[in-house]
């Protein structure tokens, strides 16, 4: 099996389609199922809809609500583009008060879903008007309140990996809503390939070609601001205001909703990288994973994160699926997360998927099976993506953990799931000292 080195923060899914297909380049891949020639005898062929991908439904007992804003640190000169402040986007998912009302959030903005889709459709070798991205649908209703509870709801922040958009954690994220958490997702602007603001305005990626660990540095340092800023801007929110640069309206409710004395973080790659660094300079961060990202710069120059050689004091999740670099991505065979379990002295797990892969703690571990069932992609290209695991399994299993874990370390009831390995989770593997 193919696998993708987790040790650059930046690449994505294009560093996964150039480790996984060098020898089979999807050119031009063919739909499958009807025949796309038409009726015997006729000149034109039929048109094919657009496949519409789907997200599976949350689990927990609350219907969800979602929100955009848009916050600006005037304070801060964007790192990427000279003249600019630094500017979010921000989508905050919560319990709602009810589940009508309110149109269900589009999984992508509509400005932006067109060249994200190109993007993947490109990387995937599929005709870009093959998949409707744009209509693919949340389980969230824009807008409607927020679900009243004395003392708001934990919050928990979400950091996509390397140059990913901040709706690749969309399953993960609204199954924490719909289990009672107000979660805050994030785009790094500039760094993401698309990023969509208020009047229908995208900030494509603006990253500089200098050296690679350079770069990494940057971006991650650029990263821990960011995250630390929403912070702020949530403080903002609990208190009272309304820290969306346009004023715009605001879900009723949505500051009282917040119990920012209850926070985690959690990230997919440089997400997760991104997650153990803040903590570590920001104490308003209670609990964190990381979900298989590298926590080193340059492994060749021995370059780590700070954390890895401070480690933690508060609770860390690591969990980590397929090899990296030739062996199993666990704290006994990786030297960056085997600094940081050493060096922390917080409560810690390492959940280990050793027939999944670095895509599988996404979204699309979710899509790809979609798409190969429509299209011919290369078994190397899904493989290299989300192994060859169950996916609605491990789908099921990551939800059940990460709520597990959150609900331990913010909300104070001890897990048995966190404990030992479960029979209901058969490809979650506990990684021991």
């Amino acid at each position: 099996m193919r696998t993708l080195s987790r040790r650059w923060l930046l690449g994505g899914l294009a560093a996964l389609v150039a480790v996984s297909a060098t020898s089979a380049a999807p050119a031009a891949l063919a739909r499958t199922g009807p025949s796309a020639s038409g009726p015997t005898g006729s000149s034109a062929p039929d048109r094919i809809p657009p496949l519409r991908l789907s997200l599976p439904e949350p689990t927990g007992r609350y219907p969800i609500g979602t929100t955009e804003l848009h916050v600006v640190d005037t304070d801060r000169p964007d790192p990427w583009v000279d003249g600019r402040p630094r500017e979010l986007m921000l989508t905050v998912w919560y319990p709602a008060s009810s589940s009508t009302g309110g149109r269900l959030a589009p999984y992508l903005s509509p400005s932006a879903a067109p060249r994200l889709g190109e993007r993947i459709a490109g990387l995937l070798g599929l005709p870009a008007d093959q998949v409707d991205w744009a209509g693919v649908s949340t389980h969230a209703r824009s807008g409607v309140p927020v679900r009243p509870r004395p003392g708001g709801h934990p919050v928990v922040l979400f950091s996509p990996g390397g140059e990913e958009p901040r709706a690749g954690g969309t399953i993960l994220v609204e199954e924490l809503a719909s289990q009672g958490y107000v979660v805050v997702t994030v785009d790094h602007t500039y760094e993401t390939p698309a990023v969509e603001f208020p009047g229908g305005r995208v900030e494509t990626q603006q990253l500089p070609e200098i050296d690679p660990t350079e770069l990494n540095h940057r971006v991650l340092g650029t990263r821990v601001l960011d995250t630390r800023f929403v912070l702020d801007q949530l403080a903002v929110l609990a208190g009272g205001g309304n820290p969306d640069a346009g004023g715009r309206h605001l879900p009723r409710g949505l500051g009282a909703g917040l119990d920012l004395s209850r926070v985690g973080m959690f990230g997919h790659s440089a997400g997760g990288f991104t997650s153990a660094e803040t903590m570590l300079v920001d104490r308003r961060l209670d609990a964190g994973a990381d979900l298989d990202g590298s926590m080193a710069y340059s492994f060749s120059a021995n370059d780590f994160g700070d954390v890895v050689e401070r480690g933690l004091d508060r609770p860390f999740l690591l969990m980590g699926a397929g090899l990296s670099s030739g062996v199993p991505h666990t704290h006994q065979h990786s030297r960056d997360w085997a600094g940081f379990w050493a060096n922390s002295t917080g409560w810690q797990r390492d959940l280990y998927v050793a027939d999944g892969e670095h895509f599988s703690f996404t979204d699309y571990q979710h899509l790809v099976p979609q798409l190969g069932a429509v299209f011919d992609l290369p078994q190397e290209v899904v493989t290299g993506a989300i192994g060859t695991v169950d996916p609605d399994r491990l789908v099921g299993s990551l939800r059940a953990y990460l709520t597990a874990f959150f609900d331990q370390h913010l909300r104070g009831r001890p897990q048995h799931l966190l404990q030992n390995p479960s029979p209901r989770h058969p490809d979650i593997t506990f990684v021991r000292p």
